[in-house]
Parts: structure tokens; sequence; C-alpha cells
């Protein structure tokens, strides 16, 4: 039985925040209350464990991360460990399917798939609350959120674009109960791959789709691009542009 059509009595709210290299992570679980709670705190903590472990192996500010290898050049193409070659193809379709607005090469430094990879690392810890029997949850990171199923309240997940210079205003409200939410332009650089210096944009952007690791690349080239972004979004199937320039995108 689906826990939207439980009574509250019958539901298990979990919700914990977990510091993962240098960013907040948000998870709020909700699970028939005949569910231990024993197994809402092992599927938590593998769920962190992933993070950890995505964090570990590709933050560029890590010495000993697969990122840091390559980019040293001490790994080559046809050495790639599965979990680096995966997120390198997926760079790379990211940046055809953007008209290289997205390049995880274009940046200081070399290679640096920070843009998307935060969303994968919670695409892969979702896999495993799914995996533990927990079918209704939201992850948040920041302004990116992955939601599955229903909120505490029995009703989808709602998301709130937030106007930066006005945390008090939405700028758009995304209803959802399997899919993504990902944002760009709150805070940290994004670098103009075309130029290689900092973006100015005039607003954030924000993306929905299925996966939250797609979405969030998307967001970052649109908010690169700005409203120009909106022509080569045209090809990207199941993926809508919701915010761009600080502005709402007509659905």
């Amino acid at each position: 039985m689906a826990t939207a059509t439980l009574p509250r009595s019958e539901r298990t709210v979990a919700r914990h925040t977990v510091q993962v290299g240098g960013r907040m992570y948000t998870f709020c679980l909700v699970a028939p209350a005949h569910l231990a709670r024993r197994v809402l705190g092992e599927a938590l903590a593998g769920a962190v464990a992933e993070l950890r472990a995505v964090d570990m192996a590709f933050s560029p500010y890590r010495g000993r991360s697969l990122v840091s290898a390559l980019r040293r050049g001490e790994l080559t193409a046809g050495a790639y460990p599965p979990p680096l070659a995966d997120i390198v193809y997926r760079c790379a379709a990211l940046r055809l399917a953007t008209d290289g607005w997205f390049d995880a090469w274009a940046v200081p430094g070399g290679f640096d798939p920070s843009g998307m990879v935060k969303g994968w690392a919670i695409d892969r810890a979702a896999v495993l609350l799914r995996a533990a029997g927990i079918d209704d949850y939201a992850i948040t990171a920041g302004g990116d959120w992955l939601v599955r199923g229903y909120g505490p309240r029995g009703g989808a997940w709602r998301v709130g674009i937030a106007d930066p210079d006005n945390p008090l205003r939405v700028l758009a409200t995304v209803e959802l109960t399997d899919g993504a939410v990902a944002t760009s332009g709150y805070g940290s650089t994004i670098v103009d791959p075309h130029t290689g210096t900092p973006v100015r944009g005039a607003g954030p952007a924000a993306v929905t789709g299925p996966s939250l690791a797609t979405a969030d690349g998307y967001a970052t080239a649109l908010y690169a691009a700005g409203a120009a972004g909106l022509s080569w979004f045209s090809g990207t199937e199941g993926y809508r542009p919701v915010v761009v320039d600080g502005k709402p995108v007509p659905a």
C-alpha cells in the first residue's frame, strides 16, 4: 500500500541532514509505520556512505581522487575505473547536448565534473533507498531536489525555486512524484566554457527531469548560456527548463 493512502498515524517520517565535502544534504523519508526504524537507519547510512564515496572519488580538491589522478595524467581513457568512465561519458554527452555550454574540460585546472557529479551522487544514493524498500523520499542539496512518491502530508512533493535576491519570493513551483529539480546560479562560480571567465548571469536557472545528474548539468549550462540556451533545450527529451535568467519559462 502506498504511504499516501495511509493515515498519518500509520506513517513514519525520518529526516536527516549531513555535511559531505562542504555541502549539506537533507533526507526526508516517508515509510509505513511497520517498517522498522532500524531499516530506515540502515538505508540512510548506506545512502550517506554513497555520497561520501562519490566525494572522495570525484572531488577535484582531494589529491587522491580519481579526478585529481586524471588531471595529473595518471589515468588513460582505456584504464578508467567504471565509475570514472561513466562520469566522463556523461560529461561528454552533456557537452554535445548543450552546444558546449556544459564543458567539464574547459575549466581552470583541467577536467572537473562538479557541475553534474553532485546530482549523480544523489541519484546513486536514491537507488539504495529504493533497494531498502523506501519508495517515498526527498533528497536535497542546496537548490537541487530528487524526489519519489509522496511527502509527509500525502501529496506530491512541492519544490519552490527561490529568488536569490529575495528568498521569500518564489520564481516558480514544481510538483513531482518522481523526478528531479536542479538549479544553478545561487552562489557557486560558473565558468563560461567559451571564454574561461566567470559567468555573471542575469539570474538563476532551473531544470526538471528524471535524473538529477543530467538536470544538474543542464541547469549549469542554462545559467551560463542564459535565454539563448533555450534554443538547444528543445532536443533534451524528458527535461524541461523551469527558470532562466531568473524568470519563469512557460510550460
